[in-house]
């Protein structure tokens, strides 16, 4: 992964004392909380429900081992002994206090991790795929170009006061597991003739108004890509919205405009910065892939006895193995997810302890190195098959072996209102409530692969747009309530879920997933995913049975009210 040199060091240690300089000055009564706020949040600090909330960026979603083990130090020292990993890579701190934030900072600079751009009208977090560099469909490996991204986008004085936040994504895979449809830009691989480049994605978004990305370019050589996302960051810069921070994504201006006249007023402006000094050559994309380079992989047969045999003598690891192990481009290796997921616990919460441990597992079985995914997961992406069983073993103990990626329980959710001060209802509560209500794995086994997606509120920090099932926590007269959604979902055909109808109370969420799950195994056909049978059959079989019991209760109170 990339490594920090003595510049990029001395960099994160002036921004660290220029944010200490900061909160100095904010606690000293120099600057008020107005002025001290744009501070803060460009150092990712928020105030949220509760306490202080602290976001750490974890760029492209690599981590060495050291780095982790940082984090949960600052998890011991400084919070209650966990932090969340979320839907962008990023981890939260959800009980800091504001005047050890500089101290925090420091100690995280002291192994090249940081706050900067994790909040505020600026370039996000860049993301892309858990697997990049090891998935065996990987055509070009997109962490260089990843890497190239955050470094040109971070402090960017052109696009440091963007009208609204700004994300993007880069998948080099056939199959986008990075949601690039759903980014502000997304860049998906395309195998042109001769040479690899990227299908540009534009206006893509969650949140309050989403809408799935248009297609402002089908085909553009990887040397061009700081120059177009740049062309479209200034038509954007000059013409989002600022009034409205409602309308001020760029979707809204891409819906305003409509894509052929925004894909006009982009190429226009890329006239001017086409094959400019921003042009990647191969030197500058060799300098940074260098830092990429594979591990001392050993030279191993594809198959491994001990592992075959290991799912042969136990059951509890055969299914593990069945939905945690991944397949990886080098024979004899895996790559696997230890789910954050267990159930009864947050989703995507992992405490000091399961950090340490995770640490010390990638430095002994995964080249120090581990990835952390946007289902709020955490990855080990070079293990020889002959050490799973003993990776497994040891995370095991530390509850780490949940085998339900993928599945019904393997939940993605917000932290809702128990932290987010935006949000309009309780996230985690619901999640564990299915959870509970779910808790046979041989039944959520036969039930098959479905993605359940979970938000406190519309600003959709749980995806709960693209969940196969998703839910959306509402303000109804101060009362908790959650909307539900089907048929959203990630990949090359991503989509929006749709609205089936009323909102239901927090009670009665696990009967709703529990009567969606029943219409879905009487309908389907052998082999069939939830998807497919949704898909083939349509909302309605599932709307019915949903609302068939409230539908009665209405018509019994009417009848009551005419007597």
């Amino acid at each position: 992964m990339y490594r920090y040199d003595n510049i990029d060091r001395q960099f994160l240690q002036e921004r660290v004392a220029q944010y200490r300089d900061q909160v100095r000055r904010w606690q000293a009564g120099e600057l008020s909380n107005d002025e001290f706020r744009p501070l803060r949040l460009q150092n990712g600090l928020y105030i949220q429900r509760h306490a202080p909330m602290l976001r750490v960026a974890v760029p492209y979603g690599l981590l060495r081992s050291e780095q982790l083990r940082r984090l949960a130090y600052v998890a011991r020292t400084y919070d209650r002994g966990y932090g969340h990993f979320t839907t962008r890579h990023n981890m939260q701190f959800n009980w800091p206090k504001i005047e050890d934030t500089p101290d925090i900072l420091a100690h995280l600079a002291a192994v090249d991790l940081h706050s900067i751009q994790t909040s505020g009208n600026c370039i996000r977090n860049i993301t892309t795929d858990q697997f990049a560099g090891v998935a065996a469909d990987e055509v070009i490996d997109p962490r260089p170009l990843a890497e190239i991204l955050r470094q040109w986008s971070t402090f960017h004085p052109e696009f440091a006061f963007l009208p609204r936040k700004f994300k993007i994504a880069i998948s080099g895979t056939r199959q986008d597991r990075a949601v690039t449809w759903f980014h502000d830009i997304g860049l998906h691989l395309v195998e042109g003739e001769g040479e690899t480049g990227f299908r540009v994605i534009v206006g893509g978004g969650l949140g309050r108004t989403p809408i799935r990305g248009q297609v402002v370019r089908e085909y553009l050589p990887w040397q061009h890509i700081l120059t177009y996302c740049e062309a479209i960051l200034r038509v954007y810069n000059r013409y989002g919205r600022r009034d409205n921070p409602f309308k001020a994504r760029i979707k809204i201006l891409v819906q305003s405009l409509g894509i052929e006249e925004f894909t006009r007023q982009v190429e226009a402006e890329w006239v001017h910065l086409k094959d400019g000094p921003a042009t990647l050559t191969q030197a500058e994309l060799d300098r940074v892939a260098a830092h990429f380079t594979a591990p001392d992989y050993a030279h191993l047969p594809a198959d491994d006895f001990s592992f075959e045999q290991h799912k042969h003598d136990d059951k509890a690891f055969a299914r593990w193995a069945e939905r945690c192990v991944h397949a990886h481009r080098v024979p004899g290796y895996a790559a696997l997810t230890l789910s954050l997921k267990k159930h009864g616990q947050a989703p995507g919460d992992i405490s000091a302890d399961q950090m340490d441990l995770i640490a010390d597992l990638a430095d002994r079985y995964s080249f120090g190195e581990l990835r952390v995914s946007h289902e709020q997961n955490v990855i080990l992406s070079d293990v020889r098959k002959s050490d799973l069983h003993a990776v497994w073993q040891a995370a095991r103990a530390m509850g780490l072996t949940t085998p339900n990626i993928g599945l019904l329980t393997g939940i993605i959710c917000c932290p809702g209102g128990d932290f987010c001060d935006l949000a309009n209802a309780k996230s985690i509560p619901i999640a564990n409530a299915i959870q509970a209500r779910f808790d046979d794995l041989d039944y959520v086994f036969d039930i098959g692969e479905i993605d359940l997606n979970i938000s406190g509120c519309m600003n959709a920090c749980g995806h709960h747009h693209v969940g196969h099932i998703g839910v959306l926590g509402v303000d109804k007269n101060e009362a908790e309530f959650y909307q539900v959604t089907l048929g959203g979902r990630q990949g090359n055909d991503a989509q929006l879920g749709k609205v089936i109808g009323p909102s239901f109370s927090a009670e009665e969420m696990p009967d709703v997933v529990e009567k969606i799950i029943k219409v879905y195994l009487e309908h389907r056909h052998l082999d069939e995913r939830f998807l497919d049978t949704l898909d083939r059959i349509g909302v309605d079989p599932f709307k019915n049975r949903v609302y068939e019991g409230r539908a009665h209760g209405k018509a019994k109170q009417s009848e009551r009210k005419v007597a």
